[in-house]
């Protein structure tokens, strides 16, 4: 397998497309690899983070009159977009979720979804399989069980997936502390979606606002 190593394997904001896959209530409520509700706030500031770098996200369910609509926290944050609902369990395998892909001019595929196992795994290892740069983002995904999430992860990894986390994307993506435009918008992402970090960031403000000699 080649390795996934130097400045180019990094992920870049015009190069990268994000496929958000099956993020229902049917399929969240047997998540039991993470806090389901750590999945809705990773899945949400993962959005975010794809919206505030202009990367071209695509959403997709499946049989959503059965497994229910997606997150409205995902869906609020591109109001406008339409949902791709599908019947094949591998997203890879749907016609129009691959074409509006394809419609973007990116190759590097980022993925992230529930369950991991089974409508992650799937398409991430075919589209890997047909030369594509795949990502998944593990914590904004999520299996039935603890070891149904690591198996997918060694399986996918054995496949030539790369494996991120949210925080570790938009890393990536800002790459440059120089990159004001982008810089400017993390912060509330951060404050929002980043537990302690975002507390710590507030708190910052709140310490670079206070005049010396405040009474404490």
């Amino acid at each position: 397998m080649t390795l996934r190593n130097g400045l180019d394997s990094l992920l870049r904001p015009e190069d990268s497309v994000l496929v958000l896959i099956d993020h229902q209530p049917y399929q969240l409520a047997n998540v039991n690899s993470h806090d389901p509700q750590a999945v809705v706030n990773n899945t949400t500031a993962l959005a975010k983070m794809a919206k505030a770098f202009n990367v071209p996200t695509i959403l997709t369910s499946v049989i959503a009159d059965r497994g229910g609509l997606l997150f409205k926290q995902l869906t609020d944050v591109f109001p406008d977009q339409e949902v791709i609902d599908r019947t094949f369990i591998n997203t890879w395998q749907d016609k129009v979720v691959v074409d509006a892909v394809k419609a973007t001019g990116r190759k590097q595929l980022i993925i992230a979804g529930l369950w991991t196992e089974v409508c992650v795994a799937m398409p991430a290892i075919q589209a890997a399989g047909e030369g594509w740069d795949v990502t998944v983002v593990t914590d904004a995904s999520g299996g039935v069980s603890v070891e149904a999430h690591q198996v997918a992860i060694q399986r996918m990894v054995a496949a030539g997936v790369n494996m991120l986390t949210w925080a570790a994307v938009g890393s990536e993506w800002q790459r440059d502390w120089a990159r004001l435009d982008t810089a400017a918008l993390l912060p509330d992402i951060l404050i929002e979606h980043f537990g302690g970090s975002g507390i710590a960031y507030m708190w910052e403000q709140q310490l670079l606002n206070t005049p010396v000699g405040a009474a404490g």
